[in-house]
């Protein structure tokens, strides 16, 4: 889904409480009392594209302290950042939005759709880096830029490509010395994070939440109503997870989507008589592994020094395929490379870690691993080599021996501390809960539209429908539909009806 600069401190912190006394019990009543000190931006960025886009001064920027670790709340504490476009008229509340990976906030990516908005009219507009991400401290870090341009890093095909128990050791190793200590390492799970949101919740001023949560984004929300739901006032979940899905579930419905959307690119390619996947649709996996086999134990350089491995490839192909919009871009580039040119699949791949021109990756998969290996229970090596041959079955486009045919390892095996989050991560049945509404899309590659349906069941939860191939509706999908639909809830609480459809 959908951020390796080590971020700084916040210039514009909180002026905070007098910290709270040494307990023995979990007491975050201090924590409550903090005040944001709202100011500039201009500090807050952590590389050269986010500086451009923290220099609008619409924007403001604060941060909000939180424990390190709730059992020791008297102990080290966290930053968490948070960005903030003020409302129009007189602010009603905040919306918090979260918009997954996890990765950091996007108030300022989108900053336009924000502001020609109806929701900001009445809402502040917030967003917050979670706990070690972005410009939040202490920060998350396992490699450097350098390594990811060289692929010295795991790499991501069916599963990542560790192989021994001595990979995975030195991955975890290598987690604890660039976060800062273990201590930081092993309290980056969503668990926390929905203890840090109810934080923020109270020093933002708001008595009920209003939040809106994107794929990852969902997870967290649908946590916190679970915790809170007398806490909630309204919460959107676009693109949602499905919380009846173990991890490894939710990784096969992932490829298994991404494998429609594939055979859907190739059904487009073979309209050209000269497409690169052949003009038989049914026989492009096949072309695919042609186009990729001289990469797989040769990488190709690029004129900017760096190799080509098929990993890259198919981080590419994963990037092509997250909206149909990207599908002739990913023709374009996989003809380029059958010729031996490979700037096109190149850009897709760095698009996939937001990689700017300067080599910064601003999407830093490092996060990602460190809180999902909080959050979610390891495989043996058993299990993961198995894991590899099902997404081959599922998803034949990646039936590559080097990405699954070989013996895996989790890429959380040598981590320090056992995951915090429960499993399911989602009661089935949750009393109490506020009107919510979920938004699925129903050729969604990244969160297959089955998991939003899951969502809504399990939160008795209103469901919006959209049809469309993409990852993300709400401001994403260029809908009036589904963005007036989602105003109407966020505003006022009104929900579409039943079997409400809009398309992308």
């Amino acid at each position: 889904m959908a951020l390796t600069v080590i971020p700084l401190v916040l210039s514009a912190a909180c002026t905070s409480a007098t910290p709270p006394e040494p307990a023995g019990q979990a007491d975050i009543a201090a924590y409550l009392t903090q005040e944001p000190d709202w100011g500039s931006c201009t500090d807050t960025a952590t590389n050269a594209a986010d500086a451009e886009l923290f220099a609008n001064p619409a924007l403001e920027c604060a941060s909000v302290e939180v424990p390190l670790d709730y059992d020791a709340p008297a102990g080290e504490r966290a930053r968490i950042a948070l960005t903030r476009l003020p409302a129009r008229g007189e602010a009603e509340g905040s919306l918090l939005i979260n918009p997954g990976g996890p990765g950091a906030s996007f108030v300022a990516s989108f900053l336009p759709q924000w502001q020609n908005g109806p929701v900001a009219e009445r809402f502040d507009i917030v967003g917050f880096d979670p706990r070690g991400i972005g410009a939040s401290t202490p920060a998350l870090d396992c490699y450097t830029d350098e390594e990811y341009d060289a692929g010295d890093v795991p790499r991501f095909g069916a599963v990542y490509d560790i192989t021994s128990a001595e990979q995975a050791v030195d991955h975890a190793q290598r987690c604890i010395d660039g976060s800062g200590g273990v201590e930081n390492l092993v309290n980056a799970g969503s668990a926390n994070v929905v203890r840090d949101m109810d934080i923020m919740r109270e020093v933002l001023g708001d008595e009920r939440l209003t939040f809106l949560g994107y794929s990852y984004g969902s997870e967290i929300g649908a946590m916190y109503l679970a915790a809170h739901p007398d806490k909630v006032r309204a919460v959107v979940l676009d693109s949602a997870v499905g919380p009846d899905w173990t991890p490894s579930e939710l990784r096969l419905a992932q490829f298994t989507a991404s494998q429609a959307r594939f055979d859907e690119v190739a059904a487009l390619c073979a309209q050209s008589p000269d497409c690169v996947l052949g003009p038989d649709p049914a026989a492009a996996n096949e072309r695919l592994h042609e186009i990729v086999a001289p990469l797989v134990g040769t990488p190709v350089p690029t004129a900017d020094g760096r190799d080509v491995s098929v990993w890259d490839v198919y981080l590419g192909i994963t990037a092509g395929l997250a909206a149909e919009a990207h599908w002739p871009t990913l023709i374009s580039a996989l003809t380029a490379l059958d010729a031996g040119r490979d700037e096109e699949i190149l850009a897709l791949r760095d698009g996939f870690y937001s990689r700017t021109a300067d080599g910064v990756y601003t999407t830093d998969i490092d996060t990602n691993i460190a809180v999902r290996c909080m959050d979610w229970p390891r495989l043996t090596p058993e299990e993961q080599t198995a894991h590899a041959r099902e997404v081959a079955e599922v998803a034949p486009m990646f039936d590559v021996d080097v990405l699954t045919g070989g013996t895996f390892h989790s890429e959380c095996e040598g981590w320090p501390a056992p995951p915090t989050r429960d499993d399911p991560w989602l009661p089935a049945e949750v009393e109490g809960l506020p009107e919510t509404l979920v938004v699925g899309v129903t050729g969604d590659p990244a969160t297959p539209y089955e998991g939003s349906v899951s969502m809504a069941r399990t939160l008795g939860a209103s469901l919006l429908t959209v049809d469309g191939k993409q990852h993300g509706a709400y401001l994403l999908g260029g809908s009036a539909c589904v963005d007036d639909a989602v105003n109407a809830y966020l505003l006022d609480l009104e929900t579409p009806p039943a079997d409400a459809r809009c398309s992308l």
